[in-house]
Parts: C-alpha cells; structure tokens; sequence
C-alpha cells in the first residue's frame, strides 16, 4: 500500500527518506512487509509525507 501510494505522489525512497526522516532500507522494507514492528511514530512519520490517514497504511503486518 505505501509503495503505491509513495509512487502515486511520485516520491522516491530518497525524498521520503529526507521527508520522515527515516532510513530509506527501513522505508523500502515498510513498503515489502518485512517490518514486523513498526510504532506508532514511523507510522505518523510516514502518513504525514504522503498526506494520508495513518490508517491508511496500517495493516495487520505492520501492527504490533
């Protein structure tokens, strides 16, 4: 979903990187799943760059 919408606004992984603050590997991972626990922090960070609901972005994977 991230990935989606990340490209929809046409951001790279680097201007979302500069944009949260966040490492782009962790971001890219986010974007695959691969983060078992994300907090509730990077998921603020992450919904305030792509200007969506944090909800948005939240699925089962990536709550803790």
């Amino acid at each position: 979903m991230i990935r989606g919408i990340r490209a929809g606004r046409r951001l790279s992984l680097r201007e979302l990187e500069a944009q949260t603050g966040l490492n782009r590997g962790y971001l890219s991972r986010l974007e695959r799943e691969q983060v078992g626990d994300v907090g509730s922090e990077q998921v603020r960070k992450v919904a305030d760059a792509l200007r969506v609901p944090e909800d948005l972005i939240v699925t089962e994977e990536t709550t803790p």
